[in-house]
């Protein structure tokens, strides 16, 4: 049956590829810490020829989230912060904090907790009509413009200046995905006292070997950088050169803003080093990180009736709910997906996706650069054969 699974797949992505929906792409799977397929097809750069490889290096975008929120779970088994700390604790600018209230600005019932921001609780958002969006949009916007600058952003000032703007809702009182994974990143960079990237470094890649994994590239590694490509109508795919949430850069220099929410890159085999030793409850070819108590928190999910309603629009994302910064998998019957009860994951703005079915001993590993690609048909339809075939019954 392997050899059928295995046709399927490579027929699958080369469809995409010749298709132009993607310019090409990775995907791994692993099964009971195997590697049971692995396919590269089309290429990291059409005007050069240049093919994607296993060593091609991906901007994770959001599914630098998931390992945002393990940093968290580090310092929370180590007793360094508590869940219900106010984010003021180490963020002056969440102090005092304010709710929009029909176009009026009134002081909020309680403070931003960390609790909050793990589960996107917060009240922070991205962007949006209301004023918490628009304050956030600009901030965002002068990080773009500071970012190669005399005087650039750091972690900690974009963190403080969110906080001192609106919330969109009460603390608590519902979800909205949004900027609370970098505020995250500077709460540990509060408790650590050390820069985001210097704990990520220290903490993890280094301990899991995940050498091309970080918020900035050597001049080798960024010869293996994937470009990003977007639709391009009748011409089928062209070069995306934008610069989204300030984080789509060069990569050639340690950022002064380093974005827990979206600033990583990373490889295919290096994420597999994170998402196995998730999967094997924290530890990893004899390298013990996280304690297998402290996994299952961070993977289980985590909203109230209340929030779990605001999250239901989510529409490609039926039958999940979310905890510590990821989708988890509740009501497989719900699902536009074939999968399992606990399975958890994130993926990326650009398509970087990763999944975790613990019941299914089963890891999927996806990685592409496609602007406002997030989870793709392709990605559905891989992962769909890949569970199909080797999930196990309940």
């Amino acid at each position: 049956m392997m050899k059928d699974v295995t046709d399927q797949l490579q027929n699958a992505l080369r469809a995409s590829v010749h298709n132009k929906e993607i310019a090409g792409a990775n995907f791994m799977v692993i099964q009971d810490g195997r590697e049971v397929f692995y396919q590269e097809e089309g290429l990291a750069d059409l005007a050069t020829g240049r093919k994607i490889a296993r060593d091609s290096i991906f901007r994770l975008y959001s599914m630098t989230k998931p390992i945002t929120a393990a940093a968290v779970m580090l310092l929370l088994e180590r007793g360094e912060l508590d869940l219900f700390d106010p984010v003021s604790h180490y963020l002056p600018g969440f102090s005092n904090p304010q709710v929009e209230n029909n176009g009026v600005l009134v002081p909020a019932c309680r403070e931003v907790d960390i609790h909050d921001l793990l589960n996107m609780t917060s009240g922070l958002v991205y962007d949006g009509p209301g004023l918490a969006g628009q304050h956030a949009s600009a901030l965002f916007q002068e990080l773009g413009r500071r970012l190669d600058g005399e005087n650039p952003m750091s972690t900690m000032e974009f963190a403080n200046r969110l906080g001192q703007g609106p919330l969109s809702f009460e603390p608590g009182s519902s979800w909205a995905y949004g900027t609370s994974a970098d505020v995250l990143g500077a709460v540990v960079e509060a408790v650590s006292g050390m820069r985001f990237g210097e704990f990520l470094q220290k903490e993890f890649f280094e301990p899991l070997g995940m050498k091309d994994t970080g918020f900035w590239l050597s001049e080798e590694q960024r010869s293996r950088l994937v470009n990003v490509y977007q639709d391009g109508g009748e011409e089928g795919l062209k070069l995306y050169e934008g610069n989204h949430l300030g984080v789509l850069n060069s990569l050639d220099q340690k950022p002064a803003f380093e974005s827990g929410g979206a600033g990583l890159a990373s490889t295919i085999e290096d994420a597999a080093k994170f998402t196995t030793m998730l999967m094997n409850q924290g530890s990893v070819n004899g390298v013990s990180l996280l304690r297998p108590k402290t996994v299952r928190y961070l993977t289980s999910a985590a909203l109230t009736a209340g929030q779990q309603k605001a999250f239901e629009p989510w529409h490609s994302l039926s039958g999940h709910s979310f905890g510590n910064l990821m989708r988890i998998l509740t009501d497989a019957g719900k699902a536009g997906v074939i999968g399992s009860p606990g399975e958890y994951g994130w993926d990326g703005w650009l398509g970087a996706y990763f999944c975790n079915s613990p019941q299914d001993k089963l890891t999927i590993l996806f990685m592409v650069q496609k602007k406002d690609a997030g989870t793709l048909p392709i990605t559905r339809k891989l992962r769909n054969i890949a569970f199909s075939a080797l999930s196990r019954l309940d």
